[in-house]
């Protein structure tokens, strides 16, 4: 048999019998059955059904025990309660950035510390050999072309090899349409020079990704933060209100495994707000990064695939599925800004490294890239998992965390009244970095979350370091 559909064949189990432990149906602590038994009900082989158990037993939701079976973790993802969603209106103001900002960013960067806050996965599970082979063909010709600038609206190649990946998720996207940047950030930095002059107003997303926040700033831009659902996304009705009672210049928003509650927003969420925007005539940027960590069996469509009236420019990067490190990012402008956003990319950056563009290029045309996704997913989901587990288990009575279906983040709100800037802090004393919510919010909410990644892979000290964060939670609840 083909060992692709081997391994479809037992993760489908896994996933059913997942679903089952997340829905109620299997208890904690409750025996499952045999894979003798479970061989004949489901008229699978002995290997599949073993296999699903053991993928299941690597993420956590089961356990083994010696000469009795296999039973359902005590500690189950069904008890997990959502952090609950406060709706509120914010006038249009000036970003303020947290004083903590600097520190936060140089904590999630620094490789002595327990890696928590960083949005990315870890290198070790990025396609470095595959790139050090390609590297080691280039000829010298090749290497005397690749230090020479590209083309500011990228390299054709890699333009086309981002093309193919739009079939049947964006319709008609040509590699003409598609301009390379320096990172996702470049990406809607281009873009909302392209729509906003300084003084203008953004709507946005609260809780957002806080590095919105810094270039937001750093743009002159003023922001209108618009409430989102740890579950759906922003909040639909919030938006409409404000986009009737303000002059709103464009909207900046994170649909898809989102930044940092990793909510989803659904499909009929992203109809009706195409349907907003086009009623009020806003423009939307969005950040369409991690649409390719889904830990669902289809990629979740970006909202560029509901435009029918060119109003959505779609950002992305690899940073999340290849190597951050490279700065690869593109930007789905549409014919109306194609021509402006090229031109700010030719006066601002020029253009982008064209041996990091060549080297992805180059790995994206192997067809080494799919299997690479598929593994990286399947890592990140009981990564995620067993972080979520590691936090039900360790954190005290009260604690909420969002529970995603892709990307690498967990929001957690932390029980009344402990400041996730002191758990931050405390973090720190001990080499671990988290994100606190404060920062992730122009009008200082969400003191008692902190945001937790979970890129890195589960070790013995990822699992110390969530131990020690639970102490530390407990410790300030009784304050």
């Amino acid at each position: 048999m083909d060992e692709s559909k081997k391994i479809f064949r037992y993760r489908s189990l896994a996933e059913e019998i997942e679903h089952k432990i997340r829905s109620g149906t299997y208890q904690p602590g409750e025996r499952l059955p045999s894979i003798r038994k479970l061989h004949k009900q489901s008229n699978l082989s002995i290997s599949t059904v073993y296999h699903a158990y053991m993928e299941l037993e690597s993420m956590g939701l089961v356990e083994a025990r010696p000469k009795s079976g296999y039973y359902v973790n005590p500690v189950a993802l069904q008890n997990l309660k959502a952090p609950r969603f406060k709706k509120g209106f914010f006038a249009p103001k000036k970003v303020r950035l947290s004083s903590m900002m600097n520190s936060v960013i140089s904590a999630i960067s620094n490789p002595h510390l327990l890696p928590l806050g960083s949005t990315v996965a870890d290198s070790e599970l990025m396609p470095f050999k595959h790139f050090s082979r390609i590297l080691k063909d280039l000829s010298h010709a090749d290497v005397k072309s690749m230090i020479s600038y590209s083309q500011s609206e990228g390299f054709p190649e890699l333009r086309r090899q981002i093309a193919l990946r739009t079939v049947g998720v964006m319709d008609g996207i040509r590699p003409e349409d598609i301009i390379i940047t320096n990172g996702c950030m470049e990406a809607v930095a281009l873009s909302l020079l392209a729509l906003a002059r300084p003084g203008d107003t953004v709507a946005i997303e609260t809780p957002t990704h806080f590095g919105f926040l810094q270039l937001l700033q750093s743009l002159g831009l003023l922001v209108m933060e618009v409430p989102a659902d740890p579950k759906y996304g922003v909040d639909l009705d919030e938006l409409e209100n404000i986009l009737r009672r303000n002059r709103i210049k464009v909207c900046l928003l994170i649909p898809n495994f989102h930044n940092p509650l990793g909510a989803l927003m659904p499909d009929s969420h992203k109809i009706r707000l195409i349907q907003l925007i086009n009623n009020y005539d806003i423009p939307v940027i969005e950040d369409d990064i991690s649409s390719e960590l889904h830990f669902g069996p289809k990629r979740p469509k970006p909202l560029k695939s509901f435009d029918q009236k060119d109003r959505v420019i779609t950002c992305s990067s690899f940073s999340k599925m290849l190597a951050p490190g490279l700065r690869i990012g593109w930007v789905i402008a549409g014919k109306q800004l194609m021509e402006k956003i090229q031109n700010l990319k030719a006066a601002t950056t020029v253009s982008t490294s064209t041996l990091d563009q060549y080297l992805i290029s180059r790995y994206l045309a192997n067809g080494a890239f799919e299997r690479h996704l598929r593994r990286l997913r399947n890592t990140l989901k009981k990564q995620v998992v067993r972080t979520a587990l590691a936090i039900q288990k360790h954190f005290p009575s009260g604690t909420r965390l969002a529970m995603p279906d892709g990307g690498t983040l967990l929001w957690v709100e932390l029980p009344q009244p402990v400041a996730g800037l002191q758990v931050y802090q405390k973090a720190l004393d001990h080499h671990i970095a988290i994100i606190p919510g404060v920062v992730c919010s122009n009008s200082r909410q969400f003191k008692n979350f902190i945001q937790i990644s979970c890129g890195s892979p589960f070790t013995v000290d990822i699992e110390r370091g969530i131990v020690k964060l639970g102490k530390i939670v407990s410790d300030l609840s009784r304050r």
